[in-house]
């Protein structure tokens, strides 16, 4: 809880104009205990009954226990004495020095609880569970907004929904499972996201399919391996970082990001392992994929694997209703994945870069593009939609591109709609795609409907050279559709999920016989 240091004035200095009279005498005060003093400075009792503790009752002024600058504050009870201890200006848990493993008294966002959460009866007011309800069922509700669910936005100091709760007091902070930093104290955290999958894989021609030749294929394995930590980076108030690594047939770090606030008013300063692009599925986590993955022609031909990208995101409007992305990166070739480790099939060795902004709207809540789109319980009505342009640079090609991204989510609903275009600089061709995605919330906290759509359209590659890479001869048209069941066997980071997938590519040698995928996955996936 925050605390409040009282300071009463006990007399006027004579002569002035606006020394008053004296009052009439007031009634005898009560007898309170100890004979009306704070006899221990370290009890954490109010010992004489006037409402103030230890160093917080001025009658503790002279004590050695209550000297600014007596000594560190990183400790329980130090965090909790209403003191300055340090003399550093912070008290307990607006204390950077409180942020640390051994300090238990501070949970939940970085400035604590309440972390300037408005008046507590705001802070403290929750709905009553209705039968066979539990604290999920809250969010949205009462006075809550239901725009703070994501371990970013759930410690960045800032009331992104503007409901009057920081951080760790709003409630989708607080009671969605999928938030992490809001556990006890937001120290150094460690999270890992596994998946396993048994699948069966048709591969062919239509002409395969006619003349029924197609043979399936098997197989199962562990598809994701993620190990992430993340938590405040020490000292840095409203600070964040995180790297995740995925631990699989190649062991690379798939994310890295550190974050700091500019300002007091949600700024910030972001440098990262290469997000700097406008679609959310190259850094999305594996856990938060409604369709196990992400649709593949939707980055293939767009993004690409920068090095490193700075970034500087914040509010337009004092409402959030407007925000700004703005980035810049770069890289060094082809990245593997691996920090620092670049390959090269050719002697196409541009150097690769990107640049470009994004404007967010909010119509209704708050978007955050962290956001899960799995819902666990029933959620308040989210509305919005991101406009982003780049320039990139690849090894091989320049080009222009354009991202415009709409999100809905509401009660039992979740949508979500793409489109992504470019004008290839070097090849002289066009190429977009557009992606439409649907999940349904079918019974509360144990099964979640999903499906989706899309489809690449490419012009031909002019100007090719002679060692054309071959990511460019998969940008070809094809559409893919994708359904999937989700069962929640323990909140909403355990699932079994099953998805079937059909993916039909043009063939650039024969018009009339695409190719086809045909593909049923069991899946399970636990992160903790």
């Amino acid at each position: 809880m925050r605390k409040v240091l009282v300071i009463a004035l006990v007399g006027v200095l004579p002569g002035t104009a606006w020394a008053a009279e004296p009052a009439p005498a007031a009634p005898p005060a009560a007898v309170t205990p100890a004979a009306g003093r704070e006899i221990n400075c370290t009890d954490h009792r109010d010992d004489d009954g006037d409402g103030l503790v230890d160093c917080a009752d001025a009658d503790c002024a002279k004590s050695e226990a209550c000297k600014i600058g007596s000594g560190p504050e990183n400790s329980n009870d130090k965090c909790s004495d209403w003191f300055d201890n340090d003399g550093d200006g912070f008290i307990d848990c607006d204390d950077p020095d409180c942020e640390t493993s051994g300090v238990t008294v501070c949970k939940g966002s970085w400035k604590g609880p309440e972390a300037g959460g408005g008046p507590a009866s705001v802070s403290d007011e929750l709905p009553e569970l209705g039968a066979g309800q539990s604290v999920e069922d809250l969010i949205g509700k009462g006075s809550d907004k239901d725009g703070e669910r994501s371990d970013e936005v759930c410690s960045d100091g800032v009331d992104n929904d503007g409901d009057g709760r920081v951080d760790c007091a709003d409630f989708g902070c607080r009671f969605d499972p999928s938030v992490t930093v809001c556990r006890g104290n937001p120290g150094m955290r460690f999270s890992i996201v596994a998946g396993v999958e048994s699948q069966r894989l048709e591969t062919g021609t239509k002409l395969d399919y006619d003349q029924n030749t197609v043979k399936p294929q098997y197989g199962t394995q562990f598809t994701r391996l993620q190990l992430r930590t993340f938590g405040p980076m020490p000292m840095i108030q409203n600070s964040f970082y995180m790297v995740s690594i995925r631990a699989e047939r190649d062991t690379r770090t798939t994310f890295a990001m550190f974050q700091i606030p500019l300002g007091t008013h949600g700024h910030f300063f972001n440098v990262n392992s290469g997000g700097g692009g406008l679609s959310v599925a190259m850094i999305t986590s594996t856990s938060k994929l409604l369709l196990l993955d992400p649709a593949f022609y939707m980055v293939s031909s767009f993004e690409q694997a920068n090095g490193a990208a700075m970034e500087v995101t914040g509010p337009l409007t004092s409402n959030f209703r407007l925000a700004y992305r703005a980035f810049v990166a770069g890289g060094s070739g082809r990245s593997t994945g691996v920090i620092g480790g670049t390959y090269y099939n050719d002697d196409q060795r541009n150097y690769t870069y990107s640049a470009g902004g994004q404007l967010v709207m909010n119509f209704v809540g708050m978007l955050n593009r962290f956001d899960s789109p799995f819902l666990y319980t029933p959620v308040g009505t989210t509305a919005g939609m991101t406009v982003g342009a780049k320039f990139d640079q690849r090894a091989q090609e320049r080009y222009p591109a354009l991202n415009v991204n709409g999100v809905l989510r509401t009660n039992r609903i979740y949508g979500q709609a793409e489109f992504y275009g470019k004008r290839s600089l070097d090849f002289d061709n066009t190429v977009f795609a557009w992606n439409v995605q649907l999940g349904f919330l079918v019974i509360p906290k144990l099964l979640m409907l999903a499906a989706d759509y899309g489809n690449l359209v490419a012009d031909p590659i002019k100007n090719a050279p002679q060692n054309l890479d071959s990511t460019f001869k998969k940008q070809v048209d094809q559409w893919q559709f994708r359904a999937a069941a989700h069962v929640y066997f323990y909140k909403n980071i355990g699932l079994v999920s099953a998805l079937f997938r059909v993916l039909e590519t043009a063939n650039p040698k024969d018009a009339y016989n695409p190719t086809r995928e045909n593909e049923m996955v069991l899946s399970t996936q636990f992160r903790f």
